[in-house]
């Protein structure tokens, strides 16, 4: 397989993997933080935002954590 190709799918890969541990995560942090500053529970749709809000954070933290740990581990692939 080729070099770059294999480097890409890499990172594609472990962002995937990490996408839900990570989603959860800021999400539960998120909803315990909103939930002890305004003292009550939240509602359906203030938790579907939460979680819509900690999907996008993750995406590009995970995102980024997964190429900078495979240019750790790898390497930049060389154009041949």
């Amino acid at each position: 397989m080729e070099t770059q190709l294999w480097f890409w799918l890499s990172v594609a890969v472990l962002a995937g993997l990490l996408f839900w541990p990570a989603g959860n995560l800021i999400w539960v942090v998120s909803v315990r933080r909103q939930h002890r500053r305004l003292g009550r529970e939240l509602s359906s749709n203030e938790l579907t935002g939460q979680r819509r809000r900690a999907r996008f954070i993750a995406f590009f933290v995970c995102s980024i954590f997964s190429l900078f740990f495979c240019l750790n581990l790898l390497g930049w692939p060389s154009h041949g």
